[in-house]
C-alpha cells in the first residue's frame, strides 16, 4: 500500500494526465487519494454519474453526462486531482474518447490530475499510450489487524463480549481474512462476534467459509469446506507426521526463524488409497481454504481464453492466500501437454507452462496439493526439484492401517468397533484399498438392512471374499507404479 502511495504521488508530481486506480474498494482508494492530495496541495474532487461533482464546483455547473464533466474540468483553473468513478463504460463511446484525448493534452500543462477508479479495466486503444494502470491491493494483515481492532474496541470493558484475544490467535484470524476486501473482513469479524460473543478458534472455519462466496463467483475453482478431519484418515503416518512439522509454516513466527511458506505436496500412488482424503484433511488440519482446481473448467473453445482462465485462477487463489490449491489427478487435466500443439494449436502446453511458472516464481502463500494415480502421464518437467518440497507414494495399507480403517469406518456408520473382529477382518481383505474397504463395510450394512438386523463381522467378511481388488485386476500397473516409487518418492506409511 505504502509503495502504491509512493508511485501514485510521484506520478502526479510529474503531471502524468490520466492515471486508472483499479479496484473494487472506491472508499479505500478515496482515502488514500486524500491523502496524496494533502501532500501534494491539491483538491479531491470525485465524479460518479449519479451525482456529479462532489464538492460541487462553485464556478461551474454540476454536470453528470460524462461529456459535460470532462469539458468542465477542461475548463477549470483548479490546481486538482479529479477522481472519475465507474467511467469505463463511457470508454465505449466515441464522444467521451475523443473528449479524453483532447483533455490528456492540456492536462500535461497544467496542475490538474484526472484519475478513474474502477473494478473493470477497459482501455479504448485510442488511449492506451496515454493512461497509467494502478492496481489497489488488498488489505494486507497490518490493515486487517487494525480493522479488527477498531471493531473490538467498543467491548473492550462490557462483561457480554469476551474480546482479549492472544496474539497467536489474532494472527490466526486476520491470516484467515487475507483476499478479503476491507469491507468484506469486517462483515465477516462482526458475523463471528455475534455468533460467539467470542473470538475462538472454532471461529476459524466460520471465516473461512465466508470466503466461499468469493470462489462461487468466479466459476474457475471451487471451495471445499472444512469437513475432512486428519483423524478419518488411516494410516499415512510419515505422511501426516510431515505435515504436523509444517502446521505452523505459514505463521510470523515461521517466517522470523527463517523459513519460507512450503511450496506443495504431490501424492502418487493406487487409486483408492486416500490420496483425495488427505488433501481435504490438510486443509483442515491447518485452518487454511481449501480451492480445487478444475482443469476441464479452463480450457475454453476461444484463442487466449484458456491461459486467461488459468491465469485468473492462479490470481484469486493467490489473492485468499495464505491457502491450499488442490489439483485431483493432475495427469487427466494436462493430459497430451506435451503432444500439445499436434491437435489442440498448443493450447494444453501454454496453460501448463503458465501454472509451471507459476508454481516455480510464486511469492504468496498457496500451498499446491496434487495427487495423480498414473505417473506415467506426468510431464517429467512437473516432478522436477522445486515444483513440490516433497513426492510422497501412497502404496496399499498394511494390515495395521486396514485395521485402523476399519475401526474408522465402522465408527463413521455410529456402530461400536469393538463388537467386530476387526484383526479377521484386516487379514482377509489384503491388497484392498481403502475405497474397497469402505465399499466392503457399506455393502454388509445393506445385507444386515435387508435382513432387518445389524450387520456382523461375518457379512463384511462376505462382501470381501465377493469383491476383487483392484490390485489384482490391475496388477501389472500397480506393480509398475510401485517400482517407479522405490527411487523417486518417499513412502508414506
Amino acid at each position: 500500500m505504502e509503495k502504491l502511495k509512493q508511485e501514485l504521488s510521484l506520478s502526479i508530481r510529474a503531471r502524468y494526465p490520466l492515471l486508472y486506480l483499479l479496484s473494487w474498494e472506491e472508499e479505500r482508494a478515496q482515502a488514500l487519494l486524500e491523502e496524496i492530495g494533502q501532500a501534494t496541495g491539491k483538491e479531491l474532487i470525485l465524479w460518479t454519474r449519479t451525482t456529479g461533482f462532489q464538492p460541487a464546483p462553485q464556478s461551474e455547473a454540476n454536470e453528470r453526462k460524462p461529456e459535460e464533466a470532462l469539458k468542465s474540468i477542461a475548463k477549470s483553473g483548479k490546481k486538482a486531482i479529479y477522481v472519475l468513478r465507474d467511467f469505463h463504460p463511457f470508454l465505449e463511446e466515441p464522444e467521451v474518447v475523443r473528449r479524453l484525448r483532447d483533455l490528456v493534452h492540456q492536462l500535461k500543462r497544467s496542475y490538474k490530475t484526472v484519475i478513474l477508479v474502477s473494478p473493470v479495466l477497459k482501455i479504448p486503444p485510442e488511449l492506451e499510450k496515454d493512461v497509467t494502470v494502478f492496481d489497489l491491493p488488498l488489505p494486507g494483515p497490518k490493515e486487517l489487524t487494525t480493522v479488527l481492532r477498531n471493531l473490538l474496541e467498543p467491548y473492550r470493558n462490557s462483561d457480554k463480549v469476551q474480546v482479549d484475544l492472544s496474539a497467536d490467535l489474532m494472527e490466526k484470524v486476520v491470516q484467515a481474512t487475507t483476499g478479503l476486501t476491507r469491507n468484506e473482513a469486517e462483515n465477516v469479524y462482526s458475523k463471528a462476534l455475534i455468533n460467539n460473543r467470542n473470538f475462538t478458534l472454532d471461529d476459524l472455519p466460520l471465516i473461512i467459509e465466508e470466503k466461499k462466496q468469493l470462489i462461487r463467483k468466479s466459476g474457475i475453482l471451487d471451495f471445499i469446506g472444512l469437513s475432512t478431519q486428519m483423524g478419518v484418515v488411516g494410516g499415512l503416518d510419515k505422511l501426516k507426521d510431515w505435515l504436523g512439522q509444517r502446521s505452523r509454516a505459514f505463521s510470523t513466527k515461521a517466517r522470523q526463524y527463517g523459513l519460507p511458506e512450503p511450496k506443495g505436496v504431490m501424492m502418487v500412488g493406487v487409486q483408492g488409497c486416500g490420496k483425495s482424503l488427505a488433501a481435504k484433511a490438510i486443509a483442515t488440519e491447518w485452518n487454511l481454504p481449501l480451492l480445487r482446481m478444475d482443469v476441464g473448467k479452463i480450457f475454453d473453445s476461444f484463442i487466449g481464453n484458456s491461459e486467461d482462465n488459468m491465469r485468473q485462477a492462479l490470481a484469486q487463489a493467490e489473492a485468499m492466500s495464505p491457502t491450499c490449491l488442490w489439483l485431483d489427478e493432475i495427469e487427466k487435466g494436462f493430459a497430451g501437454a506435451q503432444s500439445s500443439g499436434q491437435g489442440d494449436s498448443g493450447v494444453t502446453a501454454r496453460v501448463f507452462g503458465t501454472f509451471l511458472t507459476w508454481m516455480q516464481e510464486k511469492t504468496r502463500p498457496v500451498f499446491v496439493i496434487a495427487t495423480a494415480n498414473n505417473i506415467e502421464a506426468l510431464p517429467p518437467e512437473l516432478l522436477r526439484k522445486g515444483r513440490f518440497d516433497e513426492i510422497f507414494f501412497v502404496d496399499l495399507p498394511s494390515h495395521e492401517e486396514r485395521q485402523e480403517i476399519f475401526d474408522i469406518h465402522i465408527k463413521l456408520k455410529k456402530r461400536d468397533p469393538k463388537k467386530y473382529d476387526l484383526k479377521s477382518l484386516a487379514e482377509t481383505a489384503e491388497q484392498f484399498s481403502g475405497a474397497e474397504i469402505q465399499e466392503a463395510v457399506v455393502s454388509a450394512m445393506y445385507t444386515g438392512f435387508a435382513d432387518n438386523r445389524e450387520f456382523t463381522t461375518d457379512d463384511i467378511l462376505q462382501a470381501i471374499r465377493a469383491t476383487v481388488p483392484l490390485a489384482i485386476t490391475a496388477q501389472e500397473r500397480v506393480t509398475a507404479l510401485r517400482e517407479w516409487a522405490k527411487q523417486r518418492a518417499r513412502p508414506s506409511s
